[in-house]
């Protein structure tokens, strides 16, 4: 197989792309449902600490990743495999239910079409290789992560904590990096944020972030070394004060609204992921700094 794809990659790329669709259909079901199944536990948890039994039903019902079977929210029509297929269910039903009709929010399929071609661009940056795969795990969990903070400003525990310590175990292959590397990457970017969030919070008595975007950076450090925490936080900074910028003077949002960091920090570490050195080496050429 590693032979075919070798000979002809665009067989492989074709594959990855096809697999990035199945992902992205699946992304949607996490992005939906993690954050409520959080919610759930967080009540079940406090209900627990005050000895409240809950008679409500629906509680008590499973619901997880698998069930209940997806469905419309509106009318429960049960989605059939016909219904769910990436992209081309959603032309063929023109974007509505096919029993009541409501709108079928579009950013299914985008989220579908995204996560392909992000694929797509690792399988062809590279190659059928073992870095290709983890780079596309890594992928994956970034854009999950991404959409559950920017809905919810949420950064789930249960997807950055299994990655960070994913990506201590792959720097043992020397994927990406080493482990002396790897290990000082997770503790700088923990440490890195929370520094600024303990100086913020002691200057202004408010909290500036959240633990998620602490441990996402740690994460994301884990992977990519030490070496890419600064390129990270420079990248995610920058898109973040425009993108800030741009919506409280275009679209006139409130300034005291927050707004999520984990999507840019996302952004930034993908990006690092693929062309980091690049970015590294430009810099230091444009500053006239030898490395």
């Amino acid at each position: 197989m590693l032979l075919l794809f070798n000979e002809s990659p665009v067989v492989f790329i074709s594959i990855i792309g096809v697999l990035g669709l199945l992902i992205g259909s699946f992304l949607n079901v996490v992005i939906l449902r993690l954050p409520v199944m959080m919610e759930k536990e967080w009540h079940a948890q406090c209900n627990d600490l005050l000895e409240i039994t809950s008679d409500n039903e629906q509680a008590s019902e499973p619901f997880n990743l698998v069930t209940p079977n997806s469905h419309c929210p509106k009318c429960n029509h049960k989605i059939k495999a016909i219904e769910n297929i990436p992209i081309l269910s959603y032309l063929f039903l023109k974007g509505r239910c096919s029993d009541c009709g409501i709108k079928i929010p579009a950013r299914y399929p985008i989220i579908e079409a995204t996560t392909a071609l992000l694929s797509i661009i690792v399988a062809w940056h590279f190659g059928p290789t073992w870095e290709a795969a983890a780079a596309l795990l890594l992928t994956w969990a970034l854009v999950a992560l991404t959409v559950i903070d920017f809905d919810h400003q949420l950064l789930p525990d249960s997807i950055t904590l299994p990655l960070l310590w994913l990506g201590l175990g792959i720097s043992l292959a020397g994927i990406f990096t080493d482990p002396e590397s790897a290990i000082i990457g997770g503790l700088v970017g923990y440490l890195s944020l929370w520094s600024v969030y303990m100086l913020f919070k002691l200057t202004t008595g408010k909290e500036g972030m959240g633990y998620g975007d602490f441990k996402l950076l740690a994460m994301l450090g884990a992977w990519l070394g030490w070496q890419s925490v600064l390129p990270i936080i420079l990248l995610s900074s920058v898109v973040g004060a425009v993108v800030g910028i741009t919506l409280i003077v275009v679209r006139g949002r409130d300034k005291n609204i927050p707004i999520p960091f984990g999507p840019y920090l996302a952004a930034a570490g993908w990006i690092t992921l693929l062309w980091g050195d690049q970015i590294i080496q430009t810099y230091l050429t444009t500053m006239n700094i030898s490395p």
